[in-house]
């Protein structure tokens, strides 16, 4: 986590090494400087509370088959990700100010070198200089006036998705472009000509090293991003990097506080400080993302693999503060029982259970451990979750094909499909006021059956009772990205988890 107020803090060409290295000064980027020979220096300035960059750039003398640009970089090999949201801003833009991710070779203005760009009068387009010195070329897409910018590079592929923030990415690539193993990748601001200083504001910025073509799933695991948005402008921030695999985080009723998993285990995030500590849970040392806060904040409710029992999810309930003795709810040798919610009563939970050979969604009495099914299909339903006011249940169910959202009464009755998309959408989360649902939404490319790790997937947000989804996140990750009720408690942000190797 940067642990410094929000305040600007100006590097001007200086040079750094590492990813991360003077994260105070540069964020992400180890170094900038002009490339070419631009009419008046470039800048970069640093927000580190929102975790933003600013970039400055002019136009001036061009070279034949040259770039003139403020230039914000890191190295980087092998294959990445890299992703931002970007504006122009000042009184000076004008129709040809540039901004946009650069891949280059060298830092030679003539350097070979891949380009994904947005132009201030609207146009969109992935360019690219093959060989050092020679014309570039474009591809020009037909979205206009993009501010959603991600280039992709899968060996010598280039892959640049672009998108009006809400919307799906639209995507186009070029092929065959050698910039060589390691090459210098970062953030670019360009002007028209004169002297005119232009201006980039880019945030949410991103810089992922996806996993290996050959992981094993839930054997290989890269490092995860908690990340905090605020849910009317939409800025990211992360506040805690770890090498190793965390998972779906809950926020305490207090609002100070994020509730994750990983190896097996519970850990308290302290947001104010940014640290982090072991929740006990006894015996229960083997549990996966599907923990949950009860509306009281007094308990969380986890779902423990059994060894004995073969490791099979059983539900089991604690203090908030942890216990050495966690109380089991759901049966032995029920079957897998996977825990997703409270009633806003806290009497009952409910639950997707393996029963007779079927995924369906259970509700269980706390107190008797008596079980009462929701839902009867040879289908998997998933990810249930009450309003608040306790009238519906919200799910998951692949009963049409793709993986869709449903919500029913909370007897289980009058079972109603919300969304009717290409996409597989899993785990909607009621906003506190009960008006909106945030979900995750993966490709069309994975079994409807599957939420599967680290793959390109959108957090998308819609009305309680349907109505069309608005992308309000653009994130590398997919299992334990939201898994469970992830907003705070006021409703202004939600938490979630990204991933990269680190």
């Amino acid at each position: 986590m940067i642990k410094i107020a929000a305040q600007w803090v100006m590097i001007m060409s200086a040079t750094f090494s590492g990813l991360l290295a003077h994260a105070e000064a540069t964020g992400q980027f180890s170094a900038s400087q002009d490339i070419g020979k631009p009419s008046k220096a470039g800048a970069l300035v640093y927000d580190a509370g929102l975790q933003q960059y600013k970039i400055t750039g002019t136009a001036g003398e061009v070279r034949t088959n040259g770039d003139v640009f403020h230039f914000a970089y890191t190295q980087l090999t092998g294959d990445f990700i890299v992703r931002a949201h970007l504006a122009f801003t000042g009184k000076n833009v004008n129709a040809q100010t540039i901004l946009g991710w650069n891949l280059r070779t060298s830092l030679d203005a003539s350097s070979a070198s891949v380009h994904a760009l947005v132009r201030s009068d609207g146009l969109t387009s992935l360019q690219f200089r093959a060989t050092a010195g020679v014309a570039t070329e474009a591809y020009p897409m037909a979205i206009k006036a993009a501010d959603v910018i991600q280039l992709e590079r899968r060996g010598d592929t280039y892959i640049m998705s672009a998108a009006k923030m809400g919307q799906p990415f639209q995507v186009t690539s070029v092929s065959h472009i050698r910039l060589g193993e390691k090459i210098y990748a970062g953030l670019s601001v360009s002007g028209s000509s004169g002297d005119q200083i232009e201006t980039g504001i880019f945030s949410n910025v991103r810089i992922i090293l996806p996993a290996a073509k050959d992981f094993l799933p839930y054997k290989d695991y890269i490092g995860s991003n908690l990340e905090i948005m605020d849910m009317v402008t939409k800025n990211r921030r992360i506040v805690f990097r770890s090498p190793d695999s965390i998972q779906a985080p809950n926020w305490t009723q207090d609002g100070k506080t994020l509730i994750y998993n990983s190896k097996g285990l519970l850990f308290n995030f302290d947001i104010t400080s940014g640290k982090s500590t072991e929740l006990e849970t006894g015996f229960a040392n083997n549990n996966n993302n599907d923990h949950v806060l009860s509306w009281s904040g007094k308990l969380i409710g986890i779902s423990h693999h059994v060894a004995e029992e073969k490791n099979h999810s059983t539900i089991y309930t604690l203090p908030i503060s942890g216990s050495k003795e966690p109380t089991r709810i759901t049966a032995i040798n029920a079957g897998h029982s996977y825990l997703h919610g409270f009633s806003p009563d806290d009497k009952s939970m409910i639950f997707t259970g393996e029963r007779n050979g079927f995924y369906d969604i259970f509700s269980v009495d706390i107190a008797t451990g008596k079980e009462t099914q929701l839902t009867h299909t040879e289908a998997l339903d998933d990810g249930s979750e009450f309003s608040p006011d306790g009238k519906y249940i919200y799910f998951n169910s692949d009963r049409t094909g793709m993986m869709q959202l449903w919500r029913m009464h909370a007897d289980g009755s009058h079972q109603q499909q919300l969304t009717f998309d290409s996409y597989n959408n899993w785990f909607p989360h009621v906003s506190p006021d009960g008006k909106k649902i945030v979900f995750l939404s993966y490709m069309n490319d994975i079994d409807s059956g599957q939420h599967p790790f680290y793959r390109h997937v959108y957090l998308r947000e819609m009305p309680f009772d349907g109505g069309e989804p608005e992308v309000i996140a653009y994130v590398y990750g997919g299992q334990g990205t939201i898994n469970v009720p992830s907003w705070s408690p006021d409703g202004s942000q939600i938490a979630f988890v990204s991933n990269t190797r680190l």
